[in-house]
C-alpha cells in the first residue's frame, strides 16, 4: 500500500476516557466542546486559542464555548495562538513509528528477496526475455519418461440393499 496518507482516526477506549476524574466532572457542554476540539485537532493538528474564533470554525456558540473552554484546557495545550492536544500528537507519532518500521521491514525484506536471485547462466541477447528462462530450446512440453498405466475401467458392482432399491425407485418416479 503505497499512501502517503495521514490516519483517517484515532483509536480510543471510552473506558479510559470515562475513567478519568476530570472527564467525569464536567459538564455536559463541556464533554461536547471536548470532543469537537479533538476531532478538530486531529484532522487539523490544533485550534485557534481565541474563543470567538474556536467558536467560528467549531460552529458552536462564542458565549457557550468561553463558558465551556476552562473545563476542557486540561486535555490540551495552548501556546497562546494555537491549542492542541498532546495526546493526539503522542498517538500520531506513535502511528508514524509503526508506518516506518513497516516501511523499514518491507524494504529489507525486499533487499533480501532480491539478493537471492541468481543472475543468468547465459548472458542474454538482444530479444531475450528478462529473466531466468527455465526451458533454452526445443519444446516447451517436456517429455515424460515414465510410461503412464494402459486405461482402466472403473466398474461399480451393483448395490443389493432395500433401502437403496426403494430409494432408486422413488427418485426415478417408479
Amino acid at each position: 500500500m503505497a499512501q502517503n496518507r495521514e490516519a483517517p482516526a484515532f483509536q480510543e477506549y471510552a473506558a479510559n476516557m470515562m475513567a478519568r476524574t476530570h472527564y467525569r466532572v464536567m459538564t455536559l457542554a463541556e464533554r461536547g466542546l471536548l470532543y469537537s476540539m479533538r476531532l478538530e485537532c486531529w484532522v487539523n493538528r490544533s485550534v485557534p486559542a481565541d474563543p470567538h474564533m474556536l467558536a467560528r470554525v467549531l460552529g458552536h456558540d462564542a458565549g457557550e464555548v468561553v463558558n465551556a473552554l476552562p473545563g476542557v484546557m486540561p486535555f490540551f495545550t495552548s501556546d497562546g495562538r494555537e491549542i492542541t492536544c498532546p495526546e493526539l500528537e503522542d498517538y500520531r507519532a506513535h502511528l508514524a513509528a509503526i508506518r516506518e518500521k513497516q516501511s523499514s521491514g518491507g524494504k529489507q525484506g525486499a533487499a533480501k528477496t532480491n539478493s537471492k536471485r541468481l543472475p543468468a547462466e547465459h548472458p542474454t541477447q538482444p530479444g531475450d526475455p528478462p529473466g531466468n528462462p527455465r526451458v533454452t530450446c526445443g519444446s516447451l512440453v517436456k517429455s515424460s519418461l515414465v510410461k503412464s498405466n494402459s486405461i482402466q475401467v472403473l466398474t461399480v458392482a451393483p448395490i443389493d440393499d432395500p433401502w437403496v432399491n426403494e430409494y432408486d425407485m422413488a427418485s426415478n418416479g417408479r
